[in-house]
């Protein structure tokens, strides 16, 4: 099994991905292989609502969007971390997210999604909720933890000095393994739940 990772941080090595780190490391105790990819210091543009994707089935833009488009296809879980900005997460990942989500074709029902959030003070909740919504609309479970995903520092390597945060990503490391086992467990054994054709009502006629 593999999750892949992204870091949406512009400091490779800062505080967003120690707090990652601590979930990866619980993922690779479990036998559970992952792929760690930074992007948020890459110049990575949002969409601009073209229709490109529906008709190829791949974003305008070639960009690194397109090319982690199958290794999310392939992944059995994604894990994306954030830096708070202004009470949101980074804007590189956002606009990342928003085009991956949007122009990939592929089934991602029962794929696992977990997110974590480095800030300094405030607005850890906030920039949470943000991420789950990718999940959420895409029938992803999300991974809970004993505290809302958030590891709190400001200076580099400040957040090694926040003992319940760090145990909240362990633990949101191992919970993220056991969900995607059991996943992977059901679906041999009863298949995936029943799919209705989908249904798009508008609320202006």
């Amino acid at each position: 099994m593999k999750v892949l990772i992204l870091n949406g941080s512009p400091h490779p090595q800062g505080n967003t991905a120690i707090g990652l780190r601590e979930a990866e490391s619980e993922l690779n105790k479990a036998g559970i292989e992952t792929e760690w990819i930074t992007v948020g210091s890459q110049d990575i543009r949002g969409c601009i609502a073209c229709g490109y994707c529906k008709t190829h089935g791949e974003c305008v833009f070639h960009d690194i969007v397109n090319e982690l488009a199958p290794k999310f296809e392939a992944a059995d879980g994604l894990l994306v971390g954030t830096p708070v900005y202004y009470a949101q997460p980074n804007a590189t990942i956002l606009a990342l997210l928003q085009r991956l989500f949007y122009s990939t074709p592929f089934e991602k029902r029962m794929k696992v999604g977990a997110s974590v959030v480095c800030c300094r003070r405030g607005g850890a909740s906030a920039t949470f909720d943000a991420l789950n919504k990718y999940f959420t609309i895409s029938q992803m479970p999300v991974v809970s933890s004993q505290y809302w995903n958030s590891i709190h520092g400001r200076t580099p390597g400040e957040v090694a000095e926040d003992e319940e945060g760090k145990q909240t990503m362990r633990t949101l490391g191992r919970n993220m393994a056991f969900l995607m086992k059991s996943i992977a467990l059901g679906k041999e054994s009863m298949g995936l739940p029943e799919q209705e054709p989908r249904i798009a009502t508008n609320f202006i006629r």
